[in-house]
């Protein structure tokens, strides 16, 4: 076994033989040397330790034996066992200090010595190197666990700065989706007096004045693109309320395909793959219809030269640890996918941002992506995008999949419904003055009586003196007493008088989804429609009257 061998280095004489033989006869192995640079060779291989005798090293160069033992790795310090000529310790030999500062662990032996000497001190060498070995394995061992933990620091550290870069674009996105649902609420009532006040114009003087009345339908078209795009910041802030029914999505995409043929144009060829027997996903049909159809006017936009676009759609299985987070589940994948100009990944990290946007000016609001990843995080799915330049970009929107107990719909469609023919006696309930007047004057427009109040508490007052009160409309979020505490008095005190809700909030109303509601901004034809439904639900509407 080398590495508890002996290495003998006793050039002159039998020193070497009989040293050798001794070695042999206690059972440990030995190999002999004729100069330093044999001796460094046979270490090299290796030893346990070396007996040496002083005269070989006497007249050597030492300087490469010096190196070797400088070199030794950090376990190691190999022993040494030096044979001196009589009289030969460092006390009466000083040239042998020489040797204890070259070969560092180094044990003299005087000769002429006695065989148990050389052999106790030869185990003793063997066993000190022994120990050296156990202490390379430790030290192997060790080296090997802070590697490994040293992997696993670098692979946490990675991970924690994921996290972390993740946890700061969420927080970015809900700030600016707390920005945006702010500015959507304040642009929703200014919205409304604008829509309302449009309306009645153009039923008014369209006819008489046609010029005027084409200005008055593209301020109203304006104003419609003007609520879309609040949609969209709404859909971003995940703030808009979805009507989320279970629905096919194979069926919602065909019927799609004329609108989406027109809007991409006939330089892209459009390819719908649907997976057979799809089961229904957990959407609401309108925005998840706009989402489509953001996707692929993207698409077509990234494709200036046409080429082929594909709309797909399939189950999905979605094991833990899945790497955009989403919860264990059954989801149907829905993929849009282009072959276009691709992003960078700059470009890829921002899509989604609000009012981001690669297109030129006046080409797009930058709200198109926003309002898919908003619509997919509010149902409970995720939005995913992949691109590569050149390579074309995959948009895919998950969503979940419906339960059992929910009904199979498809989009809902808004029929507008006629004013009633009955007058009725309104009391019109906002604290936003031109919203309020606004709205009054459409009412009004259909005929009906209006009473207006700046508050709860006004509304309240102005009810117990009313003769006749046939409907109370009163907006959401007011100061002191808003929409939701006057509809519990005045349920409590008027339990037959309906209240419809009027909002353009965009937090949570749970406390009034009880009661009819009408989302800002509205035209005539929408308020309308709301009186009218109130009526027909009452039909044994009876006044309050005094």
């Amino acid at each position: 076994m080398h590495s508890e061998r002996a290495v003998v280095l006793a050039p002159h004489g039998r020193d070497a033989i009989v040293a050798s033989a001794m070695l042999n006869e206690a059972m440990i192995a030995s190999a002999i040397c004729d100069n330093v640079g044999a001796l460094l060779l046979e270490l090299d291989v290796g030893a346990g330790f070396a007996l040496v005798t002083e005269e070989a090293l006497r007249d050597a160069d030492l300087s490469a034996l010096a190196r070797w033992i400088t070199d030794q790795p950090e376990w190691s310090d190999f022993p040494f066992v030096l044979l001196t000529r009589r009289e030969g310790g460092l006390e009466r030999n000083p040239a042998a200090r020489r040797y204890l500062e070259i070969l560092g662990n180094v044990t003299f032996l005087e000769r002429p010595f006695h065989p148990t000497t050389l052999i106790s001190l030869a185990q003793s060498a063997v066993r000190g190197r022994r120990r050296q070995y156990d202490a390379r394995a430790r030290l192997e061992e060790l080296h090997a666990f802070t590697t490994e933990l040293e992997r696993r620091v670098e692979d946490r550290t990675a991970a924690h700065e994921a996290a972390v870069a993740q946890l700061h674009e969420a927080q970015k996105l809900e700030t600016l989706g707390q920005l945006t649902g702010g500015v959507a609420h304040d642009f929703n009532n200014l919205l409304t007096p604008i829509t309302g006040a449009l309306d009645l114009l153009q039923r008014k003087y369209a006819e008489q004045d046609p010029r005027s009345g084409k200005l008055i339908a593209n301020a109203l078209l304006a104003a419609d693109r003007a609520k879309t795009l609040v949609q969209r910041l709404l859909g971003f802030a995940r703030r808009q309320e979805l009507q989320s029914v279970a629905l096919d999505v194979a069926d919602l995409i065909a019927g799609m395909h004329d609108l989406i043929a027109s809007s991409v144009g006939a330089t892209v060829e459009l390819h719908i793959d649907p997976a057979p027997d799809l089961p229904p996903a957990l959407a609401d049909p309108n925005q998840l219809e706009l989402a489509i159809l953001n996707l692929c006017i993207n698409a077509r936009d990234a494709m200036p030269n046409g080429g082929p676009l594909t709309i797909s759609s399939e189950k999905v299985d979605i094991a833990p640890g899945s790497a955009f987070g989403l919860p264990v589940g059954t989801y149907i994948r829905l993929s849009v996918i282009d072959t276009g100009v691709g992003m960078d990944a700059e470009t890829l990290t921002r899509a989604v941002e609000p009012f981001y946007s690669t297109k030129e000016t006046g080409r797009g609001t930058g709200l198109g992506l926003s309002m898919v990843h908003g619509l997919a995080a509010q149902l409970g799915g995720r939005f995913v995008l992949t691109s590569r330049p050149g390579h074309g970009t995959r948009a895919d929107l998950y969503l979940p999949m419906a339960k059992a107990s929910d009904a199979l719909r498809g989009p809902e469609r808004v029929n507008l419904i006629l004013p009633v023919d009955r007058p009725l006696s309104v009391i019109l309930v906002d604290d936003e003055d031109i919203v309020r007047t606004g709205t009054a004057e459409m009412i009004r427009y259909l005929g009906h009586n209006v009473i207006e109040a700046r508050g709860g508490a006004e509304a309240l007052t102005l009810l117990a003196d009313a003769a006749e009160v046939d409907v109370v409309i009163t907006d959401y979020k007011m100061p002191r007493m808003d929409g939701a505490e006057l509809s519990r008095r005045l349920k409590d005190q008027y339990p037959q008088l309906p209240v419809l809700i009027i909002t353009g909030y965009t937090g949570t109303t749970d406390d009034v989804l009880h009661l009819p509601r009408l989302a800002k901004p509205f035209g005539q034809s929408e308020i309308a429609a709301a009186l009218a439904a109130l009526t027909v639900e009452n039909d044994s509407l009876v006044s309050l009257r005094r």
